[in-house]
């Protein structure tokens, strides 16, 4: 007898697959009610994931990728919200999306979006433990980054798409400059609601290695930025938005 495991693997893929021509027609009508149902889900999700993408392409070439993509993907989490992370890569191997090559990088800031919007909460660093350390010890501080925040790279413009398909203006669209790229973004969810903000190359930089949990004095030495004080501003400016939601001093000082 198989392992309950490998029974709800089975079903899993079943709900996702036809089975063979030889299947049982009656256990294939069965779960076809079942499939249809768990792919239209799907579907759904990736739709609210993804809304600009869906413009770009329209209904119907936006459901055939994405029954393509549901077969070779299955949900690794229960939670609809967390389905969909692998879209973008997807796109950039779907052979009928070629014509669109900036299609992914859209792809992977509305990603970045839907995981800004859906993040926990958390408060930023009290800058009064912070100011206790000292500036000897400020160089050996690391920094957790808030869950909402990405940072992404991306080679195409594809804030200014996004923004352009969205709000379905035409002219804003035939502006832009699909060469212009790449672009630097910040994404982050405020009192507002979802931000996505370009940086300047050395300001991603800069906030890219905080964000990887490197010392304040390594993102210093990895950062050329412009003469005076740019990193102390930019660093103000991600301490007081609340960017950063706790520290630690495991990094050794520069001497």
């Amino acid at each position: 007898m198989p392992a309950l495991l490998e029974v709800q693997h089975s079903m899993r893929q079943r709900l996702l697959v036809p089975g063979p021509p030889n299947a049982d027609l009656l256990q294939e009508e069965v779960l076809a009610i079942y499939r249809n149902t768990v792919t239209s889900t799907l579907v759904y999700a990736l739709r609210l994931s993804y809304p600009a993408v869906l413009r770009v392409v329209g209904a119907e070439f936006f459901e055939g990728a994405a029954h393509e993509f549901i077969a070779a993907h299955a949900p690794r989490s229960a939670c609809l919200n967390d389905y969909g992370d692998r879209w973008p890569d997807f796109l950039a191997q779907f052979a009928p999306a070629a014509t669109l090559p900036y299609l992914p990088d859209v792809g992977r800031l509305e990603w970045a979006i839907n995981r800004a919007l859906h993040a926990a909460d958390a408060a930023g660093i009290d800058i009064t433990r912070l100011a206790s350390l000292g500036d000897a010890a400020l160089p050996g501080v690391s920094f957790a980054v808030h869950p909402a925040l990405s940072l992404l790279q991306l080679a195409f413009p594809a804030d200014s798409i996004w923004r352009a398909v969205l709000d379905q203006d035409s002219a804003a669209m035939a502006r832009i400059d699909l060469t212009s790229g790449p672009v630097q973004l910040l994404i982050e969810r405020d009192a507002h609601g979802v931000q996505v903000r370009r940086l300047t190359a050395w300001a991603w930089e800069f906030t890219r290695s905080l964000a990887q949990g490197k010392p304040l004095h390594a993102a210093l030495d990895e950062t050329a930025a412009p003469e005076g004080d740019a990193l102390n501003a930019l660093l103000a400016d991600h301490l007081s938005s609340g960017r950063f939601i706790d520290f630690s001093c495991t990094g050794e000082p520069k001497s």
